[in-house]
């Protein structure tokens, strides 16, 4: 069966049909089979080379699941947690800080802005705090936030950090020496189906993980560090996502990880100077955009534009969320859809579409 549209969307992104092969292999019952736990330990050591060297764990269920996860796991009633935000999924981790008892102290600044690093600095000073929380990208608006001086800070007080890198793990550098909690998922960079949360935890991070009890079981990390080694999981994992998934590092790993930096580089370059043919602005601005995702300002005209791509030009994109459903248009330029020709096949369209528009 071939399929000819073409899925330029910020995660889900396409799966290349290897990954899709393999995931129709037989695969060992997880529970009893030994082999499996020696496939799982290798993947996980094949995922060093984009993590590095600090625990890595592999949880069934979208990556959704990492940053509930990350809280239940680290938050324990009464906590303070700093959760710093210039965008929609900043915002989020307090309501998950909320639903497991703790206090979230929001440190947020306009979507356009970079993170506060003075403003996170003052309320370091003034209040402690257990936990940080922050987004690396922030896929709903394509800004990339510079965290290494934000993380400098937050080692200097002591303060565990927690960081959604789902959409620019494997896509983009990100520091994850300096982050205590690094959160992935298979459907993103990875171009790998919906289905695996991946996070590197330190050992500091698992200090406090391990000195109290968590109300939950499916959100609970701390049975992770030693399961693969012990030989069981907490419950039936996922066989053929980590088939598919372990298909999808393979590729990453074949073509070298900064050849894969590069390659999302160039196609983000590629997009941003049509767009700029077009007369269309970047949300927020060039400089601090992802090279995973291009967001477009096309105030309210974002869902018609989206419907008449997939209508008439078999391309899918996605708009804004929340207050820019409608203002922004959406590109998503990462895994294995971050290449030249895809970009261009998706801006000859826009093209099309707005010539005709105007």
């Amino acid at each position: 069966m071939t399929d000819d549209r073409l899925r330029m969307t910020p995660g889900p992104t396409e799966v290349p049909a290897a990954v899709r092969e393999r995931m129709s292999e037989p695969t060992p019952n997880p529970d009893v089979e030994p082999e499996f736990f020696d496939f799982y330990r290798d993947l996980t050591s094949k995922l060093e080379a984009v993590y590095g060297d600090d625990d890595i764990a592999i949880l069934g269920g979208e990556g959704i699941l990492g940053l509930e996860a990350a809280i239940a796991s680290l938050v324990e009633p009464g906590d303070r947690v700093l959760c710093l935000s210039n965008g929609l999924y900043g915002e989020g981790f307090a309501d998950f800080v909320e639903m497991y008892d703790g206090e979230a102290v929001v440190c947020d600044v306009p979507w356009r802005e970079p993170l506060d690093r003075e403003a996170i600095e003052s309320e370091l000073e003034d209040e402690a705090f257990d936990v940080a929380t922050m987004v690396h990208c922030e896929t709903p608006t394509g800004v990339l936030n510079d965290l290494e001086p934000v993380l400098g800070v937050l080692e200097d007080h002591d303060v565990i950090s927690v960081v959604d890198a789902v959409s620019s793990l494997g896509g983009v550098p990100v520091p994850t020496e300096t982050i205590d909690v690094c959160l992935g998922a298979s459907q993103k960079c990875f171009s790998a189906p919906p289905g695996l949360t991946v996070c590197s935890v330190s050992d500091r991070a698992w200090r406090k993980i391990e000195s109290f009890e968590t109300n939950g079981l499916y959100t609970d990390l701390e049975p992770w560090r030693d399961a693969a080694d012990e030989e069981w999981f907490p419950y039936t994992h996922l066989s053929s996502n980590l088939y598919g998934l372990d298909t999808a590092i393979d590729l990453l790993l074949e073509e070298g990880i900064e050849d894969v930096f590069e390659r999302h580089e160039a196609a983000a370059t590629r997009c941003r100077e049509r767009a700029a043919e077009l007369g269309l602005s970047i949300y927020p601005d060039e400089a601090r955009s992802s090279p995973t995702v291009t967001a477009l300002e096309v105030p309210g005209r974002a869902a018609a534009l989206q419907q008449t791509l997939a209508e008439e030009h078999d391309i899918v994109l996605v708009t804004g969320l929340g207050d820019l459903a409608d203002d922004v248009l959406r590109i998503g330029h990462m895994g294995h859809n971050a290449r030249l020709e895809r970009v261009d096949r998706t801006m000859d369209a826009l093209e099309t579409v707005l010539s005709v528009r105007n």
